[in-house]
């Protein structure tokens, strides 16, 4: 995954389909991020440059419950995309 201006657009588009709003302030967060699910709220540093914006996303992505039937044809490419490029570099257990 390229880390574009473009592909955080997508990312956010992608939340905005989960119903998440993405956020972009200051605040002490341990990771980099803070996930208010009661409200729906992705919050990053602000601080954070292109990539590091879309590396928290995607953090926070891989521990959500996504149903790609809820989502657009090129959210669910992008996540495909992700999931690809994530077994690529996941190595064998065997």
């Amino acid at each position: 995954m390229r880390y574009t201006q473009t592909t955080l657009k997508k990312l956010e588009q992608l939340f905005d389909e989960l119903d998440y709003a993405v956020r972009y302030e200051k605040g002490n967060f341990q990771s980099g991020y803070c996930l208010v699910e009661s409200r729906k709220i992705a919050v990053v540093n602000k601080f954070f440059d292109t990539e590091g914006r879309i590396n928290c996303l995607l953090d926070i992505l891989s521990k959500m419950d996504v149903d790609t039937d809820l989502l657009s044809e090129k959210s669910r490419d992008l996540i495909e995309k992700w999931r690809k490029s994530q077994d690529d570099t996941t190595p064998d257990p065997t």
